[in-house]
């Protein structure tokens, strides 16, 4: 007859390699989850801003992760997440802080703030046409000088005189006449157009919670962490 001892002896090793084992999972399971919930969370935030009509903004958001642990005297370890701003363009700065906590946007020269019409071209999809660069990009030659009026609540308006714009009514039509004074083709003569509405200060709602999203990406963690240590039992 074999007799099992009531009080085995385990080798303390054993106990310890065990155990060193078992740490090693979790800190490998930790950091790949916190890798994979800040990609999440980056993503969150690029399809956020793309559907709040801020088109590729979000993509000077960035994120990375630890690729190891930070162990701690107490036997306890750490790993974490960053997300920050991939450009420095003082403009994307600018609209990444107006669109994530709202902004009070004021004339950094002179008394007015122009905000131009859909009567007159952008220079490029990321920038908006200004009264100084008017003549720069060549437009009071193209289209026409612009000439200084008032609004009825006391404002100013820029204008252009004697132009065409497209007869469907299409935005940022206007062109110059021809020599003869008509119209281009598919055009119609306008005596005047405005160009730029002068305002001394405007504001700009937030529209991303940036903390809301976050809190979803970390929400997902205790399931994610699940699934790696599973991966580690394997």
């Amino acid at each position: 007859m074999i007799r099992l001892s009531q009080n085995p002896i385990i080798d303390p090793r054993v106990v310890d390699d065990y155990r060193k084992q078992v740490v090693e999972r979790l800190e490998r399971a930790s950091v790949r989850t916190v890798g994979t919930v800040a990609q999440r969370g980056r993503s969150m935030i690029r399809q956020s801003m793309a559907g709040a009509r801020l088109g590729r903004l979000g993509n000077a958001i960035g994120s990375n992760a630890d690729e190891t642990v930070i162990r701690r005297g107490t036997g306890e370890f750490s790993t974490s997440a960053r997300f920050f701003t991939r450009s420095r363009s003082e403009r994307t700065l600018g609209a990444l802080e107006a669109y994530t906590q709202g902004a009070q946007i004021a004339p950094s020269r002179g008394r007015w703030l122009w905000i131009p019409t859909d009567n007159i071209p952008r220079v490029s999809k990321r920038q908006r046409l200004s009264p100084a660069m008017w003549r720069a990009n060549g437009f009071d030659k193209k289209i026409g000088p612009l000439i200084m009026l008032k609004s009825v609540n006391g404002h100013p308006l820029l204008a252009i005189e004697n132009v065409g714009v497209d007869l469907s009514g299409r935005k940022r039509s206007a062109k110059s006449l021809k020599k003869s004074g008509a119209p281009r083709k598919r055009q119609v003569r306008k005596e005047l157009v405005i160009a730029f509405v002068g305002i001394p200060r405007t504001a700009r709602a937030a529209r991303i919670n940036l903390t809301s999203i976050l809190e979803a990406a970390r929400a997902e963690m205790p399931a994610i962490l699940s699934s790696e240590l599973a991966k580690e039992g394997n």
